[in-house]
């Protein structure tokens, strides 16, 4: 036995060594952002959309290393180590000292009534068909009333400048996510917090509350990991989570659908994509997935592929990698259910390698209960990723289109003679009537934009039983914007409101593009702008009628510091009298913004 002593002198000897011995050299943040990262965030980089370092210095250095980590810059992250990324982001955002705690707590007073009704608006496209149409008793506002709505109250979100999430309002409360994966309830007439949850990663998926029995209820989501959650919708206690891919670049931007006791989920990957920016990167192996989970016990029930074969070797790039294929075809919306024929429909993104296949931009019917795929309509054949826009190209497929997902819900409608309708946008910008009786026969198409990647129609539209919806992204070349009507039976435009004249013109990530989905009610639809404005449109005539400018400071409910920005992605969601919208996104353009506002006609 070793005595106690020389144990001691051990230690000693081994701390004094390690303490004469030459310590590493901290990662130099800088050199790492040359060597990994500029080659797209710089000025004629290979990214267009991508920002430029002086963009990014302007963002919380919390909201770099979380990029990096399970965010759009993962792919790139993924080859440094946590120091490195740490670096990265202190390079391009020095830390700052930690916020003062907010003065006042935040938190509802104890005894908070239960959650007892889910009237309000509930998920992302609010019914099985994808609408977004809210009617006017659950909506609590008229047309009459949109003019006098007022700022409430304003939650913000701490260290983020992108607030993409849509809010769910059912039952007096709202539950939403946020981009460093905390996921909150809130009292939606106060604004005071009943519950936080910290998921595993990012949350932009909307949320869907559902009964589970004895008078509880459930909160759904996905998170950017592709990790399914159910929490105690009352208390946020977790109930069950079921990851349900395990490709490291996978994850979760469209809301679970939840129908006859099952949720039924999509998978993307915007990562690999990015990935194949690197020369040295094996591109590509992610396939995309439509999976059904049983909504009690988080059981994964069934999980089709939209790519049937699995990626296999094919070809040495130019520079010598191994690429593989085929890949890609990501679901990155809300599927919609189609309950007359027990199906369920999704669209789906580019191929990322070849060989490409037809289910890539494409609208494909999934059976509800076996998950077979009953048939795909492909809309564009679009094979692409990001070393298309490199010199030399090296892990471009050989046609590469111009990445024009499907990225948005199909929306399901029935015409006057009852036959029905799937209505799809694209980011080509054009808008599409398709048959599901015929597996997906285009019966109409209407082009409004040029379309792109990053434009077109991008998170959705809105339909009321005669018209469509479909606001205009075409941020690139630019300078894009403009709202759409269009007659659901015929494709015919209605009308057209062109894009408004942006007042911050000359801002960076100002613009008048409109990426942000429509919202609607009776006579009103809502569209937001990259000007960080949210209008509201006659649906007779499209005439604006009110006009919301989020381009403020503002004081939170919460203590944090907050201001508008651009507005992506979600829509507004309106319940019970009240407006509640985001502001702020500037993951690969926009201005920054970390706020959610409360509306209503009292604004107090």
């Amino acid at each position: 036995m070793i005595s106690m002593f020389r144990v001691i002198g051990l230690v000693l000897g081994a701390v004094v060594i390690a303490s004469t011995q030459p310590q590493a050299a901290p990662p130099d943040g800088k050199a790492l952002f040359e060597m990994y990262c500029a080659v797209c965030h710089r000025a004629g980089g290979a990214d267009s959309r991508a920002p430029l370092a002086e963009a990014l210095r302007e963002r919380p250095n919390p909201s770099i290393v979380v990029a990096l980590e399970t965010g759009t810059m993962q792919s790139e992250g993924a080859k440094l180590t946590a120091a490195e990324r740490q670096a990265v982001a202190d390079f391009l955002s020095p830390r700052s000292a930690p916020a003062a705690r907010p003065a006042g707590d935040s938190r509802c007073s104890a005894g908070a009534t239960p959650l007892a009704n889910l009237d309000g608006w509930n998920g992302w496209g609010i019914d099985p068909a994808n609408s977004r149409f809210q009617p006017a008793r659950a909506a609590g506002l008229g047309a009459q009333d949109i003019p006098k709505l007022k700022v409430k109250w304003a939650f913000g979100f701490p260290n983020t400048v992108s607030v993409a999430a849509q809010v769910t309002a059912v039952g007096g409360r709202l539950y939403f996510g946020s981009s460093d994966g905390t996921v909150y309830s809130l009292d939606a007439r106060t604004g005071c917090t009943y519950w936080t949850f910290s998921a595993e990663s990012q949350v932009r998926a909307a949320i869907t509350v559902a009964p589970i029995g004895r008078g509880e209820y459930a909160a759904y989501f996905g998170d950017g990991g592709t990790t399914v959650y159910a929490v105690n919708a009352h208390t946020g206690a977790l109930l069950w989570k079921t990851r349900i891919d395990l490709h490291p670049m996978a994850g979760i931007t469209g809301a679970p659908k939840l129908y006859d006791g099952r949720l039924y989920v999509g998978v993307r990957s915007g990562g690999e994509e990015m990935a194949a920016g690197d020369p040295k990167y094996p591109c590509c192996t992610f396939r995309g997935s439509l999976a059904a989970l049983d909504a009690a016990t988080g059981k994964l029930v069934w999980k089709t592929f939209t790519v049937t074969d699995p990626a296999k070797e094919t070809k040495k790039s130019s520079a010598g990698t191994e690429l593989f294929g085929p890949s890609g075809a990501g679901i990155w919306s809300s599927p919609t259910i189609d309950t007359k024929r027990h199906v369920v429909y999704a669209g789906t993104g580019n191929n990322y390698s070849d060989p490409p296949t037809n289910t890539s931009d494409a609208v494909i019917a999934f059976d509800l209960a076996s998950g077979s795929m009953l048939w795909s309509k492909q809309l564009t054949e679009d094979a692409w990723n990001i070393s298309c826009s490199q010199p030399g190209k090296p892990s471009c497929p050989e046609k590469p289109d111009r990445d024009v997902d499907v990225g948005n819900s199909p929306i399901l409608r029935t015409l006057p003679d009852g036959k029905d309708i799937l209505v799809v946008g694209q980011k080509s910008g054009v808008v599409f009537g398709l048959d599901p009786d015929q597996r997906g026969a285009i019966l109409w198409h209407t082009a409004i934009g040029k379309g792109g990647a990053l434009g077109g129609i991008q998170w959705g539209m809105a339909a009321d039983s005669e018209n469509v919806y479909a606001p205009l992204s075409d941020i690139i070349p630019g300078p894009g914007g403009g709202l759409f009507a269009l007659k659901i039976a015929t494709g015919e435009k209605v009308w057209t409101v062109p894009p408004f004249e942006p007042a911050c013109k000359g801002t960076r990530g100002c613009s008048p593009a409109q990426l942000a989905a429509a919202t609607l009610i009776p006579g009103v639809v809502f569209s937001g702008s990259f000007d960080g404005h949210l209008r509201a449109h006659s649906t007779i005539d499209g005439k604006l009628i009110w006009d919301l400018d989020t381009l403020h400071d503002y004081e939170t409910v919460n203590g944090i510091k907050a201001h508008g920005g651009s507005l992506n992605v979600a829509g507004p969601a309106i319940a019970g009298g009240m407006m509640f919208v985001n502001s702020g996104y500037n993951v690969l353009v926009g201005m920054p913004g970390n706020v959610l506002l409360a509306l209503s006609v009292d604004g107090n």
